[in-house]
């Protein structure tokens, strides 16, 4: 590797890996050799600044951003590279951007997962292409890992249930627990920055894209959750163990009714709402030492009446988050994909507007290409000072070396299987599912079931749950059969559900966001009318207990994983008893003003 004139720091730092990829071949060793810890924080920037003082412009900007890459290995040959960024492999996708950080995803579009140690293979092979070109700094390397609905990293490793069915169990230490095994998990297999947890308060029940993975409904409860989590995922271990938390999306998303992936909410709290609703937990978080805080594609009048989305808000990231509440770690974006942040302005515009407001990082710009030419240009031009990129260079500098990621970018290979999926951590997070049933009716008696049934069905939302609950229940002794009917069940499907009940001695109804599918109000009146004992399950947001139908007896698992439903077994077959408080208020169906179960309520027997 050719080393460039740069600071003594810089140059120890590309000398070390160097040797490492010298000897290893391709980055497979465990840790590189580091020089004196850096225990100040003046130390720390005096480090990063010679490390930023070597960098070029166009070097500078690459750090900016975060992006996916396409494939599961360095040097796989993807066609989706080519007409994404114009290269090959992920490998030549870092060298020609200099990029400082990159994204994981597990979908069909990008998926970047197959197993463990394959994903510990691409993030060294990752590595290695950063440190051996352009700007010789290793990346960071993030993905969504909050839990439950939103895991990019799934089986073997641990798997743990949502945020909301965590505060359900009311035990900060198993957050901070299931924050320090996914942290340690995902570092394992070279993944150093973790954008979780999700710090928004879930005050509006219709929220189409918050719900569970909000800890709460109430500011309080999500702020010590959201300070478990922070401290969990960054402070349980040595910096080669740990991950970057990243709170998000400030400033509070937790009150929308549209989908910013689709469109630009508009939040009309008032400027004193905002502050005792959705501040807390950022405070929480800040105060707890959060490495990073995402923004959210969100209109806030009252923080900002230009309405620009948070995102590209000076008042709102410069004045609200840096000002008033003095956070001056790394801001990055919710992904610049999505349609909040793109509803107003041209897609070139988007990175030059966000960095004028505040932010240090870019995270997933549709083309790669206009962004970072955008920002070139506007610092050729005058509009951007090559000092305010300078600024959040050093913050993201600063970062990495917190983290350990410039003196540890690698991992062994071959130690993955000694942390990831392991049955320690595998019973941590089934514990912590058991303490999350919340049981909201029992008007008729029928939990805890007197004797366990011979046979159940098992009907409603969910092709793969069904089918796991029937499992589940068979495997303890009950003999279930699934038939789901999805979110919008047809006259014809409906009549089936209820032919196969009558053979049933007990019938277990999934539902999920009843609210905005009520057909399946419809399956739960015709299971009730068959006169058998029927247990409905909000198998997602508790909030569908709330609206008006005849079951009398129903359960809250807040997500559908695999712990969750083996949880929801024991509970209905009368193995284990109901634990959980419920983290918000379930309106009385759309009459937000009516809590038919309010916070902390939560039968047990």
């Amino acid at each position: 590797m050719s080393i460039r004139a740069g600071s003594t720091y810089r140059t120890a730092i590309a000398v070390s890996l160097a040797g490492l990829l010298a000897v290893t071949g391709a980055g497979s060793a465990s840790a590189v050799n580091t020089p004196k810890p850096l225990d100040a924080a003046a130390q720390a920037t005096s480090e990063a600044m010679g490390v930023l003082h070597g960098l070029s412009l166009s070097e500078k900007v690459g750090q900016l951003f975060v992006t996916w890459v396409n494939g599961k290995s360095a040097d796989e040959v993807n066609p989706k590279n080519q007409s994404d960024f114009g290269v090959d492999t992920p490998a030549q996708v870092i060298a020609k951007y200099h990029l400082g950080g990159v994204i994981y995803f597990n979908n069909d579009s990008r998926d970047n997962f197959d197993d463990p140690v394959q994903v510990a293979k691409l993030s060294n092979g990752l590595q290695t292409a950063a440190v051996s070109s352009g700007a010789h700094i290793p990346l960071q390397i993030g993905t969504d890992q909050e839990g439950g609905t939103v895991t990019r990293m799934g089986a073997p490793a641990t798997e743990f249930p949502n945020s909301m069915a965590i505060a359900a169990g009311r035990d900060t230490t198993a957050a901070n627990a299931a924050a320090t095994i996914l942290g340690h998990e995902i570092r394992a297999v070279g993944i150093n920055q973790d954008f979780a947890p999700d710090s928004d308060v879930n005050s509006n029940p219709a929220n189409p894209v918050i719900g569970v993975r909000s800890f709460a409904g109430q500011p309080g409860l999500a702020s010590q959750f959201v300070t478990a989590e922070v401290k969990g995922y960054q402070d349980s271990g040595r910096p080669a163990q740990t991950v970057s938390a990243t709170a998000k999306h400030f400033p509070g998303h937790g009150d929308a009714a549209t989908d910013s992936h689709t469109g630009l909410p508009r939040i009309d709290r008032t400027e004193a709402q905002w502050r005792a609703i959705d501040v807390p937990p950022f405070k929480a978080a800040i105060a707890a030492g959060i490495d990073s805080i995402m923004s959210a594609h969100i209109q806030f009048p009252s923080l900002d009446p230009s309405l620009e989305p948070a995102t590209l808000s000076k008042p709102i990231i410069t004045g609200k988050l840096r000002g008033e509440l003095g956070y001056q770690g790394v801001v990055i974006t919710d992904s610049l994909e999505m349609q909040g942040v793109r509803e107003l302005h041209p897609d070139a515009d988007i990175p030059v507007l966000a960095l004028l407001a505040g932010v240090d990082q870019l995270l997933m710009p549709v083309h790669l290409d206009v962004a970072i030419d955008s920002v070139i240009a506007a610092v050729n031009s005058g509009k951007l000072t090559e000092q305010r990129i300078d600024q959040s260079v050093l913050r993201i500098l600063k970062l990495k070396l917190k983290r350990g990621i410039l003196t540890h970018p690698f991992v062994d290979t071959n130690a993955v299987a000694k942390t990831v999926g392991i049955p320690a951590h595998l019973a941590r997070s089934q514990a912590i599912a058991d303490r999350s049933i919340t049981a909201l009716r029992n008007d008729g008696g029928v939990l805890p079931l007197k004797q366990k049934p011979v046979t159940a069905l098992v009907t409603g939302w969910g092709v793969s749950t069904t089918a796991t609950l029937a499992d589940d229940l068979t495997a303890h002794g009950t003999k279930a059969t699934a038939l789901q009917t999805g979110q919008t069940p047809t006259a014809t499907q409906i009549q089936q559900a209820v032919s196969a009940a009558k053979n049933a001695d007990v019938v277990v109804v999934l539902t999920n966001n009843v609210g905005a599918f009520p057909l399946q109000l419809n399956l739960l009146k015709a299971l009730n009318d068959t006169g058998k004992p029927v247990i409905a399950v909000a198998a997602q947001i508790p909030y569908d207990a709330g609206y008006d139908n005849p079951v009398q007896t129903w359960l809250a698992t807040y997500g559908y994983i695999r712990p969750t439903l083996q949880a929801l077994t024991k509970v209905i077959l009368g193995e284990a008893k109901p634990q959980g408080k419920l983290p918000v208020d379930v309106p009385s169906g759309t009459d937000v003003t009516t809590a038919k179960y309010p916070f902390g309520y939560g039968l047990s027997w």
